[in-house]
């Protein structure tokens, strides 16, 4: 058997392609597909399946594209009831490339439609020897419940589904059968999930904290308890899943003179400037949002950005855009008009003005303060665990909505973990008149290797 997990670092995604003679099928495959089709006509194997193993809300699959290019057929839950040709799948399902079987598993709970597969190399044993199990188990902890209220489902009665696909299924394989998630850490799919890409049933059963032996009750009061909040582009990226996304290939940026960016600016569009926290700060288009291309680039624009929005790129290269573009597209946002041709040094060189986001250190913000506020943009829990003695609490994921919160009349200075989310937070604030403001470079993590005293939750 040919087996290779793909890795997407910006979405903790994980998606497979397995062969066997000649033959193969891919599950979960993220929207840029030509990874997949390369790999296989190296290893001589013809895709025959394209496997999904739930509606995926935290990116944009590209099962329809792959299944066409391919001449593969797409294999869903039966429950998904999605709007393309495909194979309806329910327990016991089997489909076989090559000596490979694979064999459905429902195991919902994490969404109503979730199946795991199990996978058995019958050259080897009849009995199973990996599980692929989207997002109802992760290493370290297990898919969230609350993303089916658009079907119906609350997330205490999805929650008791996950218990039992859990305790009445997975939990029933061998230890040694290997487990295969399509996330790790950095997915808002679940809480706590672990950085490793893969386990067994057996570890799992040890040290997952949600494999714990407890009633069902237990189980469901601690899953919908402190859920944080599910990012807003997780429904659009589940329809478009469902109906199935176009091709890749057909969202191709056109380059926009400075004027026709003013003017789009204008009338509502959004600049979205993709560089590095620094180059952002020492000039952008003003009313620019900054999200980097170097960090979580794809979830944050999805989380901070309407699905409905006109978005106009601003980067320093084409190589850039290009990358920009495509990332957008896995998370849904296609409302892409263009970029800014030749970037902020054909905007200034048009006439037009820059605007400016201070940068200062954290010897510089300890020694202004308290005449500055703080805003801390982090997760409450890293919030928690250590802050800016008085910073206030505002994740950026929330920021937009407790914007109201924050007096307009002080100077603040943003922090985050290292500068990458502040950054993009200030540039909200600013777009939202608040005039006196400073991102601070290395953030949180810079001021406590300073020794700079700071406060946390008691117990934390």
């Amino acid at each position: 058997m040919y087996f290779r997990q793909f890795y997407l670092g910006c979405l903790a995604h994980a998606s497979y392609l397995i062969g066997s003679n000649g033959e193969a099928v891919v599950v979960d495959p993220q929207r840029d597909i030509d990874q997949y089709l390369d790999e296989a006509e190296r290893q001589g194997l013809r895709i025959r399946y394209v496997v999904e193993t739930h509606l995926h809300a935290d990116f944009v699959s590209g099962h329809v594209e792959l299944a066409e290019r391919a001449g593969a057929q797409i294999v869903f839950g039966s429950a998904a009831r999605v709007e393309f040709p495909h194979i309806a799948v329910s327990d016991g399902d089997e489909l076989r490339i090559g000596d490979v079987i694979l064999r459905a598993l429902e195991t919902p709970g994490h969404t109503p439609e979730s199946v795991s597969w199990l996978v058995i190399d019958s050259a080897i044993s009849s009995t199973p020897q990996k599980v692929l199990t989207g997002d109802t188990l992760f290493i370290g902890d297990v898919g969230r419940p609350d993303l089916a209220g658009s079907r119906g489902f609350s997330p205490e009665q999805m929650a008791s589904m996950l218990y039992d696909s859990l305790h009445g299924k997975l939990l029933q394989l061998d230890d040694g059968v290997e487990v295969w998630p399509a996330h790790e850490a950095g997915s808002a799919c679940g809480r706590s999930i672990s950085t490793d890409r893969s386990s067994t049933i057996g570890i799992q059963r040890r040290v997952n904290y949600a494999l714990r032996p407890m009633s069902r009750e237990a189980f469901v009061s601690m899953m919908t308890t402190e859920l944080p909040p599910a990012p807003r582009y997780f429904p659009v990226d589940a329809e478009l899943n469902r109906r199935g996304a176009r091709p890749l290939g057909e969202l191709t940026p056109q380059p926009l003179p400075p004027a026709l960016v003013a003017e789009k600016i204008g009338n509502g569009a959004i600049a979205l400037d993709v560089r590095e926290a620094f180059s952002f700060g020492a000039g952008h288009v003003p009313g620019s949002i900054n999200i980097g291309l170097g960090g979580q680039y794809a979830s944050w624009a999805g989380t901070l950005i309407p699905h409905e929005s006109e978005i106009i790129v601003v980067g320093d290269s084409g190589g850039d855009i290009g990358e920009a573009v495509m990332r957008l597209a896995r998370v849904g946002l296609e409302n892409i008009s263009g970029y800014l041709d030749g970037g902020l040094a054909a905007w200034c060189a048009s006439g037009r003005a820059a605007a400016a986001l201070p940068q200062i250190d954290v010897a510089d913000l300890r020694e202004r303060l308290p005449l500055l506020h703080v805003v801390d943009v982090r997760r409450p829990g890293e919030y928690e665990a250590g802050h800016v003695p008085n910073a206030k609490n505002i994740s950026l994921a929330e920021l937009e909505e407790r914007i109201g919160t924050i007096d307009r009349s002080r100077p603040y200075a943003v922090i985050c973990a290292g500068g990458y989310r502040s950054s993009a937070a200030a540039s909200i604030l600013r777009r939202h008149g608040f005039a006196e403001l400073y991102n601070v470079v290395g953030g949180t993590q810079a001021w406590i290797a300073a020794g700079f005293e700071t406060e946390a939750r008691e117990g934390v």
